[in-house]
């Protein structure tokens, strides 16, 4: 087979597994596993086949007219680069990881069919859009994962959380889409094609005529798919579904694919300074908020969710210093040891057979009970806080690195704004996500929390998986060397003085973390905890020194109260309480957005029922009426019909005479 042909194969495996699972489900359970483990694992041996035929080296490029249109035409394309052969590795490795793991976590599970199904499609989804040569072609692999995250979130519909988060996610994703698609359309018309090539050549040849408002257009699509700020809050909330389609969503879907898409379109922003700008700012805000944010949550597939939006907004910095390659390089490491937290999180509430023990005030002596799940997650940890030798660190450098570079004019790919915005701004992250790396792994591991019931050994499927990924997670960093040929040929080697000021900053967030845990510790073994569940929004200390009103629920059980060692109650001080609700962004569009359209939804339906309705009823009574007169004249009496003509004629003569005499 030609490499094309294999690369068609690729998303094609999937999205036939995908149907054959939905259409088996029901009438052959036995068949179900199979069909979602080996279409998956047949299209990551292909999509490596494609990597190593393509070796970094010429894109390969196909298409085929798909329709007529009669102005711009939509081909059926392939553009197989580096960054996309190297991305669709990464998404047949977690995808395939996710599905076996998923025969173990959701063996019990009666919508297990069609669970698997949508991740096979998610998958399938995900490839067309890497592989994709075409815009429109592309665009229907971006709507198609839509879909698959409204109903993979919605998984637990009984649960009103699941329903909400679902619907959340859809709504605010599709908000940026709208924009998005009329960018894409915009983009054709300058191009006269939807081919990514054309385009690009467009571009290049100084073409664009609009290049901000087009750029800007597009942002407002990543920023919903990427939940980069301010469109990112659906993400935290989408924790509401299963783990394993976290780790898919997270990791090598989904939100992977904004960035992507930038990633492969860059030039088209590169044309607009004041773009750049835009989404330097956006990927500034979303890195420290998010860490902030991390540090005052309790759930910790929340944290890593917030976590998420951090690294997130790390690739979106690294392209608005206009350095592709490093924010792809962030994105296959950052796909490693995300998927491995998630999936390890995964291991640790399926220990305890209750999504309600994911709360890391209530967990006690994890270390010991899932070492599999405690070994791992401290690699990925160690990844996630950017410590050397671990693959985030590499990667994570190599963005600080190329914002350093353009901050000091070294090189002038993006505007000197961007470089200072995003250093800045990547530089304090380092610190943050340190931070809450350290916390998640005390609370988790060395908690203080209540004893959860022990529900024996889990299924080799889950714990073979995390250590899988674990390898990606410790040693992936150091591709920094032959990756550049893959991509634009820039050096990735992390930078003498990114590399001190990032790991010495990370390294200050966790000792400095790990310093007020012990200070909580210390002072939560002289508090009685039930001080501490009287006033949740204080910190230990605080409780030991002076009785407090607290503006927070008051949780009755002690067993469920904030655990006393939280350190990030302390560091976070009074601003806790607004970072643990996202800083008030969902009240904020609340009041913008929801309310707005509420007050506008009661006026139509008074408009409609009171307005409308009552002119419809009228217009319809007055015939009615006059039918009504009319049936009643009928009466078929002859008597009555001449007596009714004799009264007409008196009155007719009456009246003529009246008219003669007036006269």
């Amino acid at each position: 087979m030609t490499t094309t042909t294999l690369a068609v194969l690729v998303p094609l495996l999937p999205f036939l597994g995908a149907v054959a699972g939905l259409l088996l489900g029901r009438t052959a359970p036995g068949f179900v596993r199979p069909l979602a483990v080996l279409p998956v694992l047949a299209s990551l041996a292909l999509a490596v086949t494609v990597a190593v035929d393509q070796g970094g080296g010429l894109a390969i490029n196909s298409h085929t007219e798909l329709t007529p249109t009669g102005s711009v035409p939509i081909e059926l394309g392939l553009h197989i680069d580096g960054f996309a052969a190297l991305v669709a590795v990464l998404v047949g490795v977690v995808a395939t990881c996710v599905q076996i793991y998923s025969t173990g976590y959701l063996r019990d599970d009666p919508h297990y069919p069609s669970y698997a199904a949508l991740v096979s499609l998610f998958t399938s989804a995900m490839l067309l859009v890497v592989y994709s040569g075409d815009l429109m072609v592309l665009l229907v692999g971006w709507e198609i994962m839509g879909i698959c995250s409204y109903f993979l979130v919605g998984h637990y519909w009984e649960t009103p959380e699941a329903r909400a988060a679902s619907l959340k996610a859809f709504l605010v994703t599709k908000l940026g889409d709208v924009p998005f698609l009329i960018g894409l359309f915009a983009l054709a018309t300058d191009a006269g094609s939807f081919r990514i090539t054309t385009v690009l050549g467009t571009v290049a040849s100084g073409g664009l005529h609009h290049p901000t408002v087009v750029a800007l257009l597009l942002l407002a699509g990543v920023a919903g798919k990427s939940a980069l700020f301010p469109l990112h809050t659906w993400l935290p909330d989408a924790m509401a579904g299963p783990t394993p389609v976290s780790a898919l969503i997270h990791a090598a879907t989904m939100v992977a694919a904004g960035i992507y898409f930038v990633a492969r379109l860059l030039p088209v922003f590169q044309a607009s300074a004041a773009a750049m700008i835009v989404l330097a700012v956006m990927a500034g805000v979303t890195m420290v908020g998010s860490g902030l944010a991390a540090l005052a949550q309790d759930d910790i597939k929340r944290v890593l969710a917030y976590s998420t939006i951090g690294q997130l907004g790390y690739m979106a910095g690294a392209l608005a210093v206009g350095d592709r390659g490093a924010a792809v390089f962030h994105l296959l490491a950052h796909g490693a040891f995300k998927a491995l937290l998630f999936l390890a999180a995964g291991v640790i509430i399926h220990a305890s057979g209750t999504n309600s023990l994911a709360a890391m005030s209530r967990m006690k002596d994890l270390r010991l009970r899932v070492p599999d799940a405690f070994w791992t997650m401290t690699v990925a940890l160690l990844a996630l806080a950017a410590i050397p030798p671990f693959s985030g660190f590499f990667s994570k450098e190599a963005v600080l690195g190329a914002a350093e570079h353009v901050a000091t004019g070294h090189t002038e790919q993006a505007p000197g704004a961007s470089g200072w915005i995003v250093l800045i701004t990547g530089l304090v992250t380092a610190v943050l996500t340190a931070a809450y790396a350290t916390r998640l792994w005390l609370l988790a591991f060395r908690g203080h929390g209540t004893e959860a019931p022990d529900h024996g050994s889990q299924p080799v499927t889950m714990t073979a998986v995390l250590w899988v990924l674990a390898i990606p997670s410790l040693a992936f960093g150091l591709a920094f060397g032959p990756l550049p040929d893959w991509f634009d040929g820039r050096d990735l080697t992390p930078v003498l003085t990114t590399s001190v000021l990032g790991t010495g900053l990370a390294l200050v967030g966790g000792i400095v973390t790990y310093g007020a845990w012990r200070h909580t510790t210390a002072l939560a073994t002289r508090v009685p905890l039930g001080a501490v569940a009287a006033h949740p929004d204080a910190d230990a200390g605080h409780v030991e020194a002076e009785a407090i009103a607290s503006h927070e629920p008051v949780y009755g059980d002690v067993a469920k109260a904030p655990d006393p060692a939280d350190p990030g109650r302390l560091l976070l001080g009074p601003l806790h309480r607004h970072a643990a609700v996202g800083f008030h962004l969902d009240t904020v569009y609340s009041v913008l957005f929801v309310r707005p359209v509420q007050a506008g939804a009661t006026l139509v339906r008074f408009l409609d029922r009171e307005v409308v309705d009552t002119y419809v009823r009228g217009a319809g009574a007055l015939p009615r009426w006059l039918g009504t007169a009319v049936r009643r004249a009928q009466t078929g009496n002859v008597q009555t019909y001449v007596s009714a003509l004799l009264a007409g004629t008196v009155v007719l003569v009456v009246a003529a005479l009246l008219v003669a005499t007036g006269a």
